[in-house]
C-alpha cells in the first residue's frame, strides 16, 4: 500500500491533461514520493486517451482506465478507487478549476484525525443558471439544516473507500455518498479557477440527470411530496365544495360547469404526476434489481508496465 493516489475522472478534456499532470505531479512532490495517479476516461469522444498514453510512458507512477462506454463522472470516481491502493485518496475533477496545489492541505488537514477532508468553493466561477440550481438542490437534500456546497476535491482514508466500494446503489453521487457514510469529516476552502480546455459537459439534461439521481439516492421526498400534496387537494376539494353549497343557497347561484371542468384538471394533473413519480421510483428499483455493473473497464495500462513493455521490446 502506498501513501497517496489521486483518483480523477477525465471526458474530453484532451487540452488540459498535459498542465494537469504536471501541476499534479509538482504538488504530489511536495506530500510524498510514494504516489500514484489514477486518471478514469470515461470514454472521451476528443483525443484525451491517446493523451493519457503518452503520459503514461512518461510517468511509471500514472495508471490509465478507460471505461467500455460513457458511464457518467461517479461511476467513473468509483472506477478509479476501485483501482487505487493508497492509504489516503485524493478525488478531483481534472478541468482544472480544483487547482492540484491544494493537495498538500487537505493531506495536512486529514493528518489531524480526519477521515474525510472536503474543499468549499471560494468565489465560484459556474454559470449563474447553474450556481442557482445547484444551491436550490443542495437545500432540497440538505441534512445538516446549510447549504454548504462541497466540490468534488476531497482526501479520504482507506477506510472510507474500502466503505465506499461497498456500497452496490446504482443511483450515487459522489458527495452524497460521502454524507451518507459519516466518519470524522472536516473542511477548507479554496479560490475556484476558471475552467481549463473544453467547456463544461454538463448542460440542462446532465444537471437535471445528475439532480435525480442524487434525488433517489438520498431520499424519498417526492414520494412524501405527493402525500402532501394529495392533502392539499383534498382540502382545496373539501373548500371549494363547502363554498359551492354557501353560494348555492345564500346568494342563489346558478350550477355551472366551469368549477366542475378546473376540478377535474386539478386533480387529473395530480394523479398523472403522481403516478409518474411513482413510475419513476420503480424505474429505479428495476433498475437496482437487475444487478448490472456501474461500470464496464475497457483497458487499464499502468505506466511502469508499459514503460517495461517499450523498453523490452527496444
Amino acid at each position: 500500500m502506498i501513501e497517496l493516489s489521486v483518483v480523477i475522472p477525465v471526458y474530453n478534456s484532451a487540452g488540459s491533461l498535459q498542465e494537469l499532470h504536471a501541476r499534479l505531479s509538482a504538488s504530489l512532490g511536495e506530500v510524498t514520493p510514494d504516489h500514484e495517479i489514477v486518471l478514469v476516461d470515461d470514454r472521451s469522444t476528443d483525443e484525451a486517451w491517446d493523451v493519457l498514453r503518452g503520459l503514461a510512458r512518461r510517468d511509471p507512477r500514472l495508471r490509465i482506465v478507460r471505461l467500455s462506454r460513457n458511464f457518467g463522472q461517479h461511476a467513473a470516481i468509483t472506477a478509479g478507487l476501485s483501482r487505487c491502493t493508497g492509504r489516503w485518496t485524493v478525488v478531483m475533477d481534472c478541468d482544472l478549476q480544483e487547482p492540484p496545489e491544494e493537495i498538500p492541505r487537505l493531506y495536512a488537514k486529514a493528518q489531524e484525525g480526519y477521515e474525510i477532508v472536503r474543499a468549499v468553493r471560494d468565489g465560484r466561477r459556474h454559470p449563474a443558471f447553474r450556481r442557482f440550481s445547484s444551491t436550490l438542490y443542495r437545500r432540497m437534500l440538505s441534512t445538516r439544516g446549510d447549504e454548504i456546497e462541497f466540490s468534488t476535491l476531497s482526501i479520504i482514508s482507506r477506510r472510507v473507500v474500502d466503505a465506499f466500494l461497498m456500497l452496490r446503489d446504482q443511483d450515487r453521487e459522489y458527495q452524497l455518498v460521502l454524507d451518507w457514510l459519516g466518519f470524522s469529516q472536516a473542511s477548507i476552502s479554496f479560490a475556484h479557477s476558471e475552467r481549463e480546455g473544453s467547456p463544461s459537459s454538463y448542460g440542462l439534461r446532465q444537471l437535471v440527470r445528475v439532480a435525480l439521481d442524487g434525488m433517489f439516492f438520498r431520499t424519498t421526498v417526492l414520494l412524501r411530496a405527493i402525500v402532501f400534496v394529495g392533502f392539499a387537494v383534498a382540502g382545496l376539494g373539501a373548500a371549494m365544495a363547502g363554498y359551492a353549497i354557501f353560494s348555492r343557497y345564500v346568494y342563489e347561484t346558478p350550477p355551472g360547469y366551469t368549477s366542475i371542468v378546473v376540478l377535474l384538471l386539478l386533480l387529473s394533473g395530480f394523479i398523472i404526476i403522481a403516478l409518474g413519480i411513482v413510475g419513476l421510483y420503480i424505474g429505479r428499483i428495476f433498475e437496482q434489481v437487475k444487478g448490472r455493473p456501474l461500470f464496464v473497464v475497457d483497458e487499464q495500462i499502468d505506466g511502469e508496465r508499459l514503460r517495461g513493455d517499450q523498453v523490452r521490446r527496444g
